[in-house]
This record gives C-alpha cells, structure tokens and sequence, in this order.
C-alpha cells in the first residue's frame, strides 16, 4: 500500500503539487484510479501530475514550451522513473504525438481558451478526443463568459478582453453542448462554474466517449 501524505498543508502541497480541485474530485469519483493511461494535454510545469506520479498512474504530458517540458520530465524522473522520458513531449494540443484511442483520461487544464478562434479550439479538442479511448473521459476547465457576458469585450473569433485585461477565447454553454452533440459525449457531471468576481469565469467541463 501506498504511504499517504506528511500531515499538515506542507505535507498536503508535497503530495498533491498544485492539482486542481476538481480534478481532484474527480479522483474522488474514483474516474481516476492507478494504472491508467492518463495524458496531459497542455500540461505547463506539472501542477495536477504530481499526485497521478506518485501513485503509479501511467502518466504521459506536451507542452508547446520546451522549458514546460523539460520540467515535467525532472519532476517524472524524481517521482515515477519507471516511466519514459519520451512520454513527455514538446508538441501542440492540435497536433498531439501519440496514436488513435491512447488514453484513459484526458486533461485539459486552463488551456483550451488559449485557442485562436473557433477552427483551433475544435482542433485541439478533435485530437483529444482522437487520443481518448472509447467509454473513458475527458476533463476539460477552460474560460467562460457564463456570469461575465456583459463585462468582457468581443475582439472576434470568440476571443474576448476579460475584466482582468487579459485575452481568451470564451464558450458559453450553449458551444459546449454543441460540442457535446457533435462528439456523442456523454456528460458525466453538471457544468460547474466558478466566478472570480472582477476578474474571470472558469467553467469546468467532463464527458465520456461513447463505447462502441
């Protein structure tokens, strides 16, 4: 069995990095269980694999930043050695390097509003999904306007200035859904948005591949 956690918010922080609360709650789902074949799909310098590394998931990772990278491949080699380096790539979301149905779990973590327009964001979750095996889950926590339509600025493409200044490409409920529909995804838990007030939207996003 597995040692668990030091105790107190030191220890806490050593086990799980900086992993997003709910993807965490999807390990308390029991979505993620050791063992899987999980990608990151933008996975920035490893905030929500610490955990997954530790705990023998088969974890694999791109970044488009070398410098991202190359600080993933550290942290796997401290935490998982077992695994390949060459599971951890640099590569873009739209043009992901692993072969058809791959993966247990995808996750798109503050990403998929990076997408230029339209035509990139279905790219980038296209290959996702590509990447995904038949009956298993995508997690996806992207920006919004939900709660924020009247404070952002259209600049065209669905990009949009937020309160906070900064640019992102925004889904509202209603592309989402579409998205849902063209995939045949099956939504495993309610749109759960939260609001940053003055700032931003995030809205978190979990469906499931059809089986057959």
């Amino acid at each position: 069995m597995m040692p668990g956690p030091p105790i107190g918010p030191a220890g806490l922080l050593e086990w799980f990095g900086g992993i997003d609360v709910y993807l965490f709650d999807q390990l308390l789902k029991g979505r993620l269980a050791p063992g899987m074949e999980v990608l990151d799909a933008g996975c920035g310098a490893g905030r929500n694999l610490v955990y997954l590394l530790r705990a023998g998931f088969r974890v694999a990772a791109v970044d488009a930043d070398v410098d991202a990278v190359a600080r993933v491949r550290a942290l796997a080699a401290e935490l998982a050695p077992s695994l390949d380096a060459g599971r951890f790539r640099v590569a873009a979301v739209e043009a992901l390097p692993f072969s058809d149905a791959a993966f247990d779990f995808v996750i798109s973590s503050a990403v998929l509003h990076f997408a230029r327009d339209e035509a990139h964001f279905r790219a980038m979750l296209g290959e996702m999904w590509r990447v995904l095996r038949p009956g298993r889950v995508l997690w996806a926590r992207l920006a919004s306007d939900v709660a924020i339509e009247q404070a952002v600025r259209p600049l065209g493409g669905r990009r949009f200035v937020l309160p906070d200044g900064s640019e992102r490409f925004l889904v509202d409920e209603r592309m989402l859904r579409a998205a849902e529909a063209e995939l045949d995804a099956r939504p495993l838990d309610p749109l759960r948005t939260t609001l940053v007030h003055g700032r931003r939207s995030m809205t978190t996003w979990c469906i499931r591949k059809p089986a057959g």
